[in-house]
């Protein structure tokens, strides 16, 4: 029976990435509170929020010194834009701030609202970019085969997942995809990740030398790879790929947009694995998801293009009302600062240890072939037979029932197919991993009586 809540929201809402038909029959998991690294239902349920809502509460839910920021600046100056040079303190702090920490040499920054129109920016400006250069052949962005970079049409085209393409019209021409760096899934048998790593940007530079390396203007890579199912590189890659995109003159967009602000154990993903970057796309824990607030840092390089162009065409002709709204501005400066002043990098670094030991024993689990991560982000890719790697069907949802198991359990986690993620607040302490983990088991547990039950497995 679903609960008046749940027939409004039926009868009033379209969510995202869910499954709307059936939707209609399940109704949702209405939250109505959360503390540190808990959230609670409208019946009172308490679940540890084990995604940090989407990859973005690092501080955890009910933080009351971004509640004391928000109400202060909101008494203050509750909104005001930057379009035309107007400009305020907080945009300013923090643009202070971000180029103090970046983890390469950035110029200026440029705000926007969310992570997908961030890198929707860093799209515009490529192009913008190499007209102002007199090179309007050389437009072509090369991302790859599960990235997830947004979902406005630019963004959505960079995105190598199907169900962000299909129906809809995407890719973009002009946005290729080369291949993914999962070496689990993709490495050819008895490949060392070194090997494979020297495969694919060999397989990178083949696709730069086919379509012309005066048409390929950008690379865009997230540090680990979100939405695709929380992959970790392999060693050596992007050493390797920084290599191929200099002999190129190929600019490489970092989306930090879920690692950046200590997700893998450094402030950014970008000095994690020895990126050489021109631009970065910044958001979620920025704020610590406390208000919609995106950054793309540029370097110099790019900057002054747009400097010139401007006096050519007497404008930037490109923004959003909210783009660095004072409230957002006021509350990212205040996460900064307490992720500074509380150490919540070197807290990352302290119970990583804990998160990756316990992660990595779940592939001691009948159903999970890998289980992979860094710092405090990982996941595990649940297979029908651990030897061969062969997966379930996908329509079967083993990954998804997982994860409805886990939810009785009191852990929401979350499923790409059948691989499931974690990325609880960056606040959790290791007593916390370790309760997540267990109730995470108990759900494993649960889904493998379930496959058995289905005859999906051998009982």
């Amino acid at each position: 029976m679903l609960s008046n809540l749940a027939v409004r929201d039926i009868e009033t809402l379209v969510h995202p990435y869910t499954n709307l038909a059936t939707h209609r029959e399940t109704g949702p998991l209405v939250l109505e509170s959360g503390k540190g690294v808990y959230v609670y239902d409208s019946a009172g349920k308490e679940y540890i929020e084990g995604m940090a809502g989407l990859w973005c509460t690092a501080l955890g839910y009910s933080n009351q010194e971004l509640i004391d920021t928000a109400t202060e600046q909101m008494k203050k100056l509750p909104f005001t834009h930057i379009f035309g040079g107007r400009s305020h303190d907080p945009a300013i702090e923090l643009a202070e701030k971000l180029k103090e920490i970046a983890p390469v040499p950035i110029s200026k920054v440029f705000y926007g609202a969310s992570g997908s129109d961030a890198n929707d920016t860093q799209v515009k400006i490529v192009w913008y970019m190499n007209n102002a250069l007199g090179r309007p052949q050389k437009k072509k962005i090369i991302s790859r085969l599960k990235g997830y970079h947004g979902v406005t049409v630019a963004s959505a085209s960079l995105t190598g997942l199907p169900n962000n393409h299909i129906d809809f019209d995407l890719p973009l021409p002009g946005i290729l995809h080369t291949s993914c760096p999962h070496h689990y899934r993709f490495a050819e048998p008895g490949e060392s990740e070194q090997d494979y790593s020297s495969r694919l940007a060999a397989e990178l530079e083949e696709m730069i030398l086919r379509e012309g390396p005066d048409t390929v203007a950008a690379f865009i890579a997230e540090p680990v790879m979100g939405a695709g199912g929380a992959i970790t590189p392999p060693d050596g890659y992007f050493e390797k790929i920084n290599a191929v995109l200099a002999k190129y003159d190929i600019l490489f967009i970092s989306d930090e947009v879920i690692t950046g602000f200590g997700r893998t154990g450094n402030m950014f993903g970008t000095t994690t694995y020895g990126m050489n970057v021109d631009t970065i796309s910044l958001a979620k824990q920025i704020t610590s998801a406390y208000f919609p607030l995106s950054a793309v840092l540029m370097n110099d390089k790019v900057y002054e293009v747009l400097v010139d162009q401007s006096r050519k065409i007497g404008t930037f002709g490109h923004g959003n009302t909210y783009a660095g709204h004072p409230v957002g501005c006021a509350i990212a400066v205040k996460t900064l600062e307490i992720y500074q002043r509380d150490k919540i990098v070197e807290h990352t670094r302290k119970v990583s240890p804990t998160f990756l030991r316990r992660l990595e024993k779940l592939a001691e689990h009948p159903l999970v072939g890998e289980a992979r991560g860094v710092g405090l982000i990982g996941g595990v890719e649940i297979v029908k037979d651990k030897v061969t790697k062969a997966p379930f069907e996908t329509k079967k949802g083993v990954g998804p029932k997982s994860v409805f198991f886990a939810q009785e359990e009191g852990l929401i986690t979350r499923a790409m197919g059948d691989r499931v993620a974690f990325c609880p607040p960056l606040v959790i302490t290791e007593a916390e991993i370790e309760e997540m983990f267990d109730r995470y088991e108990r759900a494993l547990n649960k889904t493998l009586a379930w496959v058995k039950a289905e005859g999906l497995l051998a009982a």
